[in-house]
């Protein structure tokens, strides 16, 4: 079951009435999980770019399409080697900021999407 993302300030998102201050990865079932950024972060020294082991956490088998919130001001960006995994894996990636991309998530159809949501710049 996709989960409704009810809105988002700086610094938090709400999904399904609970407000989650941390980044979030929704995955195809629906679960909710805490960001796993530390593994960005050890090779960008940044959470605001994806790398290759961050990207490979987040697929999953199957999944067709990834929706990303980029941030307040969309400063997150995906690592050539993300974009390319991603790619040879035929899962499309669009990349909005955090408002724009819960509305795109809300709208969404189908069952085969994972949302990867940064919530602060």
């Amino acid at each position: 079951m996709k989960p409704k993302i009810n809105g988002t300030e700086f610094g938090s998102i709400t999904i399904e009435k609970k407000i989650h201050d941390y980044d979030v990865v929704i995955h195809l079932d629906g679960e909710v999980e805490k960001r796993k950024k530390k593994l960005s972060k050890a090779v960008y020294g940044s959470s605001h770019v994806v790398s290759l082991d961050e990207a490979k956490h987040v697929y999953e088998e199957g999944a067709e399409r990834i929706i990303v919130g980029a941030g307040q001001s969309s400063m997150l960006r995906l690592s050539d080697e993300a974009a390319d995994y991603f790619d040879r894996k035929k899962c499309k990636v669009k990349l909005y900021s955090t408002p724009e991309a819960i509305e795109a998530w809300n709208k969404a159809e189908g069952k085969k999407l994972i949302g990867l949501f940064h919530v602060t710049c």
